[in-house]
């Protein structure tokens, strides 16, 4: 007998049914050592020998793996084929060999990119040895995290407050989310002007937009205000006399090529803006779908590995894909070549496939009724991607008319019609927050030629002003960390839930806003830490990582050229920076009240302005004098309140904002200002209602029965529609903890059913140091 360790029970009952009975597979429920949790578990005065201790939690499952090991030939480590899965296996099996548990067995390494029977057959006859440069890469990594993360932290305690935390990698995330804010208090806005026409072609209406006036050419902040707008208005009427002159029609045709297959990022990022989930519920979904589910026969894996950044499709797969889509849509939708992509990702393991389903041929209405609602979004967006980016390109007509309303006046309309779908007809890339320049031309225009007459219906100033960049939603934050370098595909989930954990940012209408303290932490890093929140210093980094993972460079000189300077500054800040240096913010401003000093200052509710010369002096005023005027209720039109009848508003209290009776305290009806998300999970209560995630009045998530008040049920972690194998109660709930990590726990509290789940292998899992 044969054993084989993967890193999940859903994995091992995967794998076990395509190795036969020779093999036995048993799962390690994640890592198995990790430091030890104290100051010293990296030795920097020798060599930087690290300490690692086992798991508490998993001592269990080593004991189990021992005992299996005693009746097997041979060790068989099937971990992920990432950096990460590299460290299980090497942790597992330094641990057994210092237990003296191995003996003269040979040890294999095994690595697979999908959990398929050929793939799964292939790997185990072709086993490799540990790699070493992988677990330096890794060992390394998670050594600059502990020191970043034990040596800025006390810090932070001693000049800000207690409790704080800093990490290497979410730290230049944070930042980019305090310098978008910073950019968009110091916006000024400015007003400018366009003007449209509204006309018609024998009855069908179109719209042109002036792009010439008195021969100059129209700008953006060519009219500024109403004055000019009302001048050129008036100008154009009376040149054009109630008609417009066809100039010039051009047309011409456009490709449009697919997008390129899935990588970890892009699947994040499309996942957030197509159907609204977070980087965290983007991976666990995949890696329930890679692991393998139960589509009759067995549980099967869906998709490929899903860390990785390559765009690559392995041959087979290209061959399947083609087959696939000429029965499927027809030969006419194929490209005479299958498509290659290059991949934009900085050091991007070429070696890796893209994200696809293991079989074009799974198809995802075909199995709908095996999969949960996450299961089945996220299989068919997959699905869909990678049949399109094989499939032939698209053909737009465009035309575009130039337009006169008397000399040197010209106007433009512009349009498009779809020729040939191509790849558009099953997938279409979605966008994040500029409006596509195709939105304007998606629209269809009547006949015309030079020459034609066309009826002015009317001359349309509109007023516009300047906007500010947006804040970051969940999908634009990962596409700037991967623009920039800052972690990897694998770490994007973690770093952003790392910075929610810390309250250092607060999702608010799906968009990024730094807390106050979020933002006193970010400029003590970035005013006294300059070079570590750096982005260009933070990419190299990882480049270096890489470049070990690779067997290009050596783990040790690394962590010696990284720590010797982050120690000096360390020190130096430590006796140089003053508390007040840090958490005040002085302003050209003395105080009403004694002529002292004024300054922004970190209170425990916020930032506000005070006095210097405190606590002599207690003057104290809000940060922003407006706020009250601006958190005034503000009424809904047409909506009353369903206990009294009275008007409804929208009111700001301690955590934000909600709809209240207007009533009130008469009346206490609140209800909260965005529709709850929807888990998709059916309540095992009243059966006919959904779970939904909402927010209590101290800001702690919870979900509860949409049908609320009629079914009162609620629990405090995500339920997941699994019902329990101990009491056949519906569902079963992910509760994390720091002792035992996340497990499925029945809600019900007398059944006391809990399973393990393994640790998320993202890369930079010390964050939470």
């Amino acid at each position: 007998m044969n054993l084989v360790i993967v890193e999940s029970p859903a994995k091992a009952k995967t794998i076990e049914k395509y190795l036969g009975p020779d093999f036995e597979v048993i799962a390690s429920y994640g890592h198995v050592r990790d430091l030890v949790p104290k100051e010293g578990a990296v030795d920097t005065e020798n060599g930087f020998a690290m300490k690692y201790q086992i798991i508490d939690r998993n001592e269990k499952h080593v004991q189990a793996i021992a005992k299996k090991l005693k009746g097997a030939d041979a060790l068989y480590l099937a971990t992920d084929p990432d950096r990460e899965g590299e460290a299980i296996s090497w942790h597992l099996f330094e641990l057994l060999k210092s237990r003296r548990q191995i003996g003269k067995r040979p040890v294999f390494r095994v690595v697979f990119n999908e959990i398929t029977k050929r793939a799964v057959q292939e790997a185990v006859a072709n086993p490799r040895e540990i790699s070493y440069d992988l677990v330096n890469a890794q060992q390394a990594r998670r050594a600059l995290d502990y020191l970043v993360g034990f040596n800025l932290s006390p810090l932070l305690w001693k000049k800000i407050r207690r409790g704080l935390s800093a990490g290497r990698v979410q730290s230049p995330a944070l930042r980019l989310i305090c310098e978008r804010e910073d950019e968009i208090e110091a916006f000024v806005s400015r007003e400018y002007w366009s003007i449209e026409a509204d006309a018609a072609k024998e009855a069908r209406r179109f719209t042109a937009k002036l792009v010439e006036f008195e021969g100059e050419k129209v700008e953006q902040f060519s009219i500024v205000d109403e004055g000019r707008a009302a001048t050129v208005h008036r100008t154009l009427e009376q040149a054009s006399a109630g008609k417009l002159k066809v100039d010039e029609v051009e047309r011409k045709q456009r490709k449009r090529n697919p997008a390129p297959p899935f990588i970890t990022s892009t699947l994040q990022q499309e996942a957030a803006r197509k159907l609204g989930f977070t980087a965290q519920r983007t991976m666990r979904v995949a890696q329930q779908l890679y692991e393998g589910v139960d589509v009759g026969g067995g549980p099967t894996g869906l998709i490929t590995y899903m860390r990785t950044d390559s765009v690559n499709l392995a041959q087979e797969a290209l061959d399947e894909i083609r087959a696939y889509v000429a029965e499927r849509y027809g030969a006419d939708h194929l490209p005479e070549q299958p498509r290659f992509y290059k991949t934009k990702a900085k050091n991007a393991q070429e070696a890796h496939e893209a994200i696809r389903p293991t079989s074009a041929y799974q198809v995802p209405k075909e199995i709908r009724a095996h999969l949960s609602a996450d299961q089945f979004k996220l299989y068919e967006l997959i699905w869909k991607r990678t049949l399109a980016c094989q499939m032939a390109h698209a053909l737009i007509n465009q035309v575009a008319i130039t337009l006169s309303a008397g000399e040197g006046n010209l106007l433009r309309a512009t349009g498009s019609t779809v020729a040939e779908p191509g790849f558009m007809s099953v997938y279409l890339e979605g966008r994040d927050d500029a409006k596509s320049a195709d939105d304007d031309e998606e629209r269809m225009l009547p006949e015309m030629k030079a020459g034609d007459l066309v009826d002015l219906l009317a001359i349309r100033p509109e007023q516009h002003f300047t906007e500010p960049p947006p804040r970051y939603s969940e999908a634009s934050l990962v596409k700037a960390l991967e623009e920039y370098g800052i972690g990897r595909p694998s770490t994007y989930a973690s770093i952003i839930s790392t910075l929610q954990d810390r309250e250092y940012v607060v999702l608010e209408t799906k968009r990024f806003l730094p807390t106050d303290v979020g933002r006193v932490v970010n400029r003590f890093l970035t005013e006294y830490f300059t070079s570590y929140v750096d982005y260009d210093f933070t990419a190299r980094l990882e480049d270096d990582l890489d470049a070990v993972s690779r067997g290009e460079g050596e783990w040790i000189p690394l962590l010696e050229q990284f720590w010797k300077p982050f120690k000096e500054r360390v020190d130096h800040t430590e006796a140089s920076v003053k508390r007040s240096d840090v958490t005040q913010e002085r302003i050209d401003e003395t105080c009403p009240k004694c002529g002292g000093q004024l300054s922004i200052r970190l209170g425990r509710n916020g930032r506000f302005i005070g006095c210097t010369n405190y606590p002599e002096c207690d003057y104290t005023r809000d940060l922003n004098p407006d706020k009250a005027e601006a958190d005034a209720p503000e009424l809904i039109e047409g909506r009353i309140c369903p206990l009294c009848n009275s008007a409804l508003e929208i009111k700001r209290g301690r955590y934000g904002k909600f709809i209240g009776c207007s009533a009130y305290p008469s009346c206490k009806h609140i209800e909260p200002l965005e529709k709850p998300e929807d888990t998709g999970v059916t309540c095992p209560k009243c059966t006919k209602g959904t779970l939904q995630k909402k927010k209590s009045r101290k800001g702690k998530i919870f979900y509860s029965c949409s049908t609320y008040p009629k079914c009162d049920y609620a629990v405090w972690d995500e339920p997941i529609a699994e019902p329990c194998p101990k009491c056949g109660w519906a569902v079963l709930t992910i509760k994390t903890t720091k002792t035992k990590g996340a497990s499925k726990v029945c809600p019900q509290k007398e059944c006391g059913f809990r399973e393990a789940i393994p640790e998320d292998h993202a890369e930079d899992t010390a964050e939470s140091a």
